[in-house]
């Protein structure tokens, strides 16, 4: 299992690959982080809803509310915005320099 502290600052590029997939809620993105990493990484509701409030707060994300169909109730959906795409390609960016640099200095060292 992986540590939340090596993997948060990566939580927002997650969150967001999936939602340019499609638009989703809370607990399905959690669900799917889990089948996704085998069980690898486990997020958690309160990290899932502070990136969500951060990632809507800077205009990247957009929630709005559907009718679930059994009981009637409304469950919050969230949506990647066109900003939120740029951002996303330029963390994933971000991600490929930091996989690099890191697999360099662990190569160098073995």
């Amino acid at each position: 299992m992986i540590s939340s502290d090596y993997i948060r600052g990566y939580n927002d590029l997650m969150i967001l690959s999936l939602l340019s997939k499609s638009d989703s809620y809370a607990y399905l993105i959690s669900k799917q982080i889990k089948e996704i990493t085998n069980g690898k990484y486990l997020i958690k509701e309160t990290t899932l809803y502070s990136a969500f409030t951060r990632l809507e707060k800077n205009g990247y994300i957009e929630s709005y509310y559907l009718k679930v169909q059994t009981g009637g109730n409304q469950r919050t959906y969230y949506k990647i915005t066109d900003n939120g795409i740029k951002y996303l390609k330029e963390k994933i960016e971000e991600w490929n320099l930091t996989k690099n640099v890191v697999d360099l200095i662990i190569k160098w060292g073995i």
